[in-house]
Parts: structure tokens; C-alpha cells; sequence
């Protein structure tokens, strides 16, 4: 906190004021302890949103606990519905004005820890800087006689006239998608092929008029219209082509073989005729040596055969020539 004070006569109106003397109260806690990165969205003008992240220096039990203040109040209200996801702190309150109010006082933050050793963390925020509209619902299309016509809910926590919309719309066969900009909650879009299919969605904003937010609502759901030739087809077409390709290739080639072996006789390898045909010279050769010793053999036995065997016989002597 800081202070200022400066002192004036009380009485004299020509008096010049002193100088304006500051002094500052430091809050308590060790530094880097207190919650950092505090943001905060005001939901559909029905709850607000807080999120924040621990100090570096603060322990991973530190509690953090939000308490807000804004003008009308009799006392600070403390947030009961806490979250945690991924280290990022959040609180959620409900935060409303009546209707009929033009002017939106600011809303007081404070986030600290029982332990005076975390230190304090206080905010002011301006809550028509934190608006964010609910998205639009009951997204419906409807064909017309040069086109297509689009309508939507409006939601009921704003004035009237105090929203403004985006519709974005693409052909079910292209990416390239088109913005338009429209006031009120429906849209009529002539020169469009209604045979044809078209994605549509829509976001909301406020109007700078009564609020001073740039956020956008999220994207309603997606609403198509039209046909499209259904993707089954060509999947199934897809995967059966190749297939009867493929099975008409290995049938040609089957055929083609057989067809291949008839017309063209595979060519004896030359390695093996000239085997075959030494190998049947040697066999004649080694067979014609056989004949002929065979027949050298027949004929030198014929010709012994043939051969004269002549005996003779020695003359019987007296025994007085046996004796000479």
C-alpha cells in the first residue's frame, strides 16, 4: 500500500497546497513467494475465471486462497471452487450486475496464503475487459431458393444488441474457408450450390458499444448441408483395383510362362551337349577297345585252332646200340 498526504489552509483560498509527502507499506512474506501471472475471463457475464501461477520461491504445499471485492458489496467474498492442472492454480466465482447497469465497477483481486510467509498478490480489474461470450447453440441450416440460410440462439445474459458474429464456411471438398461478419443471429448466403455439400460454424464477440473485451467466443459445432458422394465408394474402389490388378498380373505371368515354354523352347545349355557328346565318344571308343581285343582274342584262338600239331616218334634201337 502506499500513501500520500499533503496539507492546505483551511481558509485562505489562494493558498498553494504543500507538497504531496508518500510513504509505503510493504506487505509481509518472503519476495517470490506470492502467486504470478494472475488472469482472469468473465464468462457470459455469469461467472468469472482466475488462474495464476505459484511464485518460484513458494512451496509446492502452499495454498493459495482468492478472495474479490468490487463496489455494492457489504464485505469480500472468497472463492471456494479451486482447480489444479498442470501446476496452474484456478478459482471459479460467480460474478453478476443487474442488467440495467451501463457501467461495470472494478473488481478487487486478492490471492494469498495463511502462512505469513507467502506473500500477498492484490489486482484491479476492469470487468468489461474480461468478457467472453458462451458459444452460440442450436446451430441450424436451412435451404433456400438462391442459397442457404443459417440461424442460431442468442444467449440471454446480454442486453440486447450487444453481440456481434462470425460465420465461417467452407465446401466439403475444399480447406479455403470464408469469414463473414453479421449483427444478428442468422445469415442468409444466395449463390451457393445447395446440391452441394458446406461446413458451417459460428463464434460470437461483444460489441465494442457495450463492452470493451476482444475475446471471441469458442467455435459452435459443425453443421453441414448439402451431399457428398460418400468416401466409402472410393475407399472400396481404392483398395480393390490394385487387388484385381495384382491378381490379373500373377495369372498373365503364369500363362505367359507356360505360353512362353511352347513357343519358345528353353535352349539346351552348350556345357551339357558337349558333355553328352564326350561322354558317348568315350563310351564308343572304351567299347570298340573292348570289341577289338575281343576279337584279337577270337582270332588268335582261331588261329591256334587252325594250327597243325605234328608227332613224331624216335625208332626202337637193339639193346647193343641202347648200350653204346
Amino acid at each position: 500500500m502506499r500513501f500520500r498526504v499533503r496539507s492546505e489552509c483551511k481558509y485562505g483560498n489562494a493558498s498553494k497546497p504543500s507538497r504531496w509527502v508518500e510513504t509505503s507499506l510493504l506487505p509481509k512474506g518472503i519476495p517470490g513467494t506470492a502467486a504470478v501471472d494472475l488472469s482472469c475471463v468473465w464468462h457470459n457475464l455469469e461467472y468469472m475465471a482466475c488462474t495464476w501461477h505459484p511464485g518460484e520461491n513458494a512451496s509446492s504445499d502452499t495454498n493459495y486462497t482468492l478472495f474479490y471485492w468490487f463496489d455494492g458489496l457489504k464485505s469480500h467474498k472468497k472463492c471456494s471452487n479451486y482447480s489444479m492442472h498442470q501446476g496452474i492454480s484456478g478459482c471459479i466465482f460467480n460474478l453478476s450486475f443487474p442488467k440495467v447497469t451501463s457501467t461495470y465497477p472494478p473488481i478487487s483481486i486478492l490471492i494469498r496464503d495463511d502462512s505469513e510467509e507467502i506473500r500477498p498478490v492484490c489486482a484491479n480489474k476492469n470487468p468489461t475487459t474480461l468478457v467472453k461470450p458462451a458459444t452460440p447453440r442450436q446451430v441450424t441450416l436451412s435451404k433456400i431458393d438462391d442459397g442457404i440460410r443459417m440461424e442460431w440462439t442468442e444467449s440471454d445474459t446480454f442486453p440486447e444488441n450487444c453481440l456481434v458474429y462470425e460465420v465461417e464456411y467452407h465446401n466439403g471438398y475444399l480447406d479455403t474457408a470464408h469469414v463473414i461478419k453479421v449483427e444478428n443471429n442468422n445469415l442468409s448466403i444466395p449463390g451457393i450450390d445447395s446440391n452441394s455439400k458446406y461446413v458451417f460454424k459460428v463464434r460470437a464477440k461483444p460489441k465494442p458499444e457495450c463492452y470493451s473485451s476482444e475475446l471471441y467466443s469458442d467455435w459452435s459445432e459443425e453443421k453441414s448441408i448439402g451431399e457428398k458422394t460418400d468416401s466409402t465408394f472410393y475407399f472400396v474402389l481404392i483398395i480393390t483395383i490394385p487387388l484385381i490388378v495384382a491378381v490379373a498380373t500373377i495369372i498373365l505371368l503364369v500363362y505367359l510362362k507356360r505360353l512362353k515354354i511352347i513357343i519358345l523352347p528353353p535352349v539346351p545349355d552348350p556345357r551339357e551337349m558337349l558333355k553328352r557328346m564326350f561322354g558317348e565318344q568315350n563310351e564308343d571308343s572304351q567299347g570298340s577297345a573292348k570289341d577289338e581285343s575281343m576279337n584279337a582274342y577270337d582270332r588268335l584262338f582261331k588261329e591256334e585252332e587252325i594250327h597243325s600239331l605234328i608227332l613224331t616218334e624216335t625208332p626202337e634201337y637193339s639193346s647193343s646200340a641202347k648200350e653204346n
